[in-house]
C-alpha cells in the first residue's frame, strides 16, 4: 500500500504562483499530478518516475513543473501564472510500474484525496 496526501492548495489571484505538495508513504516508480476541473473528468498534468524522467501535457508545459524527492518522499507541482481556468481539484497519483499512458487515470492504483486550487480574476 502507498498513502498519498496532497497539500498546498488555496485561493489565489490570477497571475499568482502556488506549490502543491504530495507526501507519499514510500517511493514507487511512477507518480503523477492530475486535476479535475469543475464538471470535467480528471486529466493528467505531468508524471515523473524514479529516474526523474518527466512527461507533461504541452498546453501546461512552461507554467507547471513537476519534481520529486525520494529522500523526503515528497512530490511537488509548481504552478505559475495561474489563470481562473486553472481552478480545479488537484490530485497526486502513483503506481509501482511504468505507465505507458501516464495521463490516463485508470493507469494509477494509488490516489490522494486532492487539494483545491481556486483562482480568481
Amino acid at each position: 500500500q502507498v498513502q498519498l496526501a496532497e497539500s498546498g492548495g488555496g485561493s489565489v489571484r490570477a497571475g499568482d504562483s502556488v506549490t502543491l505538495l504530495c507526501k507519499y508513504s514510500r517511493s514507487v516508480y511512477q507518480m503523477a499530478w492530475f486535476r479535475q476541473l469543475p464538471g470535467k473528468e480528471r486529466e493528467g498534468i505531468a508524471s515523473i518516475d524514479t529516474d526523474k524522467i518527466v512527461q507533461n501535457i504541452r498546453s501546461l508545459e512552461g507554467r507547471f513543473t513537476i519534481s520529486r524527492d525520494d529522500v523526503k518522499n515528497i512530490m511537488t507541482l509548481q504552478l505559475r501564472g495561474l489563470r481562473p481556468e486553472d481552478t480545479a481539484l488537484y490530485y497526486c497519483a502513483a503506481d509501482r510500474n511504468w505507465r505507458a499512458f501516464w495521463y490516463e487515470e485508470i493507469e494509477y492504483k494509488y490516489w490522494g484525496q486532492g487539494t483545491q486550487v481556486t483562482v480568481s480574476s
